[in-house]
């Protein structure tokens, strides 16, 4: 019997209930995965803290896996091709994703590069494709300076990442401890805290820039905000996943996955960010991996603060936590 985490009330990731299930049988157009690793994102635990429209208890938790095809419906077909029993796929937008096997419409299902790592797999398509939509959402190009806030985190360091890959310039915010992560994936970091504003006008000039032609703020702090007001008129060109409260009141975008604008565009990000991933060109910043069973624990340690990385949740993981990288002051994303 396959067996999935579910919120049976509204309320904290402590009052989620680990029990057991069966998967439908898949029909036309879907498939059951086996999974071997599960995504942890802020809004797998947003997403079930309070009542939203539309959505009724129980309700499964988790919203991207890795995993092996272990059964196919009649007439399927996954994003990237036809799709067999014992596809190594990874599945994004999916509900009920901590689970140990799960059916799922094949329209939100690619195969997994052999290259890419499975856990690396199970947390790339939520970071990748809001990271994607946010330079998409200021027009950024080739040749322009952007500030991003929160450059160290799993979205900021994809970020970095694309940004590079297309030629643009990116000044980003990070700890002290996190400096040499941003300027390893091209980025020139800069301090956040009292006096920031200052310390990125001095990296402007340092890099010969005009100024900031946009800035992204993964952080959202009240210092990302007014900094980003400060440096950038166009308000158009400053989009936040992390402060929906302040965009309101400014005038500034801000992007949630749940916006059916974000969605179409996510969903025809997802094979380029995969096969950038399988050449090698994007990776994903791994922190920790707990077993399924520990879900809310993971929670909690995402709670006290951005842990570095991403965290993962493996079936059948023994009880000692894997980890990666622990310190960090990155603060997490909200609805991504």
């Amino acid at each position: 019997m396959a067996r999935h985490w579910i919120a049976s009330e509204w309320g904290s990731p402590e009052g989620w209930e680990f029990v057991e299930y069966a998967p439908t049988k898949p029909g036309p157009g879907e498939v059951t995965i086996s999974v071997r690793a599960a995504g942890v994102n802020p809004a797998d635990a947003k997403h079930v803290a309070a009542p939203r429209t539309g959505q009724q208890l129980p309700v499964a938790i988790g919203y991207e896996v890795a995993g092996t095809v272990v059964a196919v419906g009649p007439g399927t077909t996954a994003v990237t091709g036809p799709v067999a029993i014992g596809d190594e796929v990874l599945a994004f937008r999916v509900r009920g994703g901590y689970a140990t096997e799960l059916t799922v419409p094949a329209e939100k299902v690619l195969h997994r590069p052999p290259s890419l790592d499975v856990e690396e797999g199970a947390n790339l398509l939520l970071a990748g494709t809001t990271a994607a939509e946010m330079l998409h959402a200021v027009g950024a190009t080739a040749g322009e300076t952007l500030l991003l806030h929160g450059a160290s985190g799993a979205v900021g360091s994809i970020v970095l990442q694309l940004a590079a890959l297309r030629g643009i310039t990116v000044i980003g915010t990070a700890s002290e401890a996190r400096a040499e992560d941003v300027r390893a994936l091209g980025g020139t970091p800069v301090r956040y805290g009292p006096g920031l504003q200052e310390r990125v006008e001095e990296a402007v000039r340092s890099l010969k820039r005009a100024g900031v032609d946009a800035a992204l703020d993964a952080a959202g702090t009240d210092e990302a905000v007014e900094v980003s007001l400060s440096l950038v008129s166009d308000r158009q060109r400053i989009v936040t996943v992390a402060a929906p409260r302040q965009a309101e009141e400014h005038g500034f975008q801000a992007l949630a996955g749940t916006k059916p604008e974000s969605g179409t565009f996510r969903d025809a990000a997802r094979e380029d960010l995969v096969t950038l991933a399988g050449r090698g060109l994007l990776r994903v910043p791994l922190s920790r991996s707990y077993p399924l069973s520990e879900a809310p624990k993971a929670h909690r340690f995402l709670s006290t603060g951005h842990p570095g990385g991403k965290l993962t949740l493996v079936p059948g993981l023994e009880s000692d936590v894997t980890e990666a990288h622990t310190e960090s002051h990155e603060r997490a994303g909200s609805d991504l």
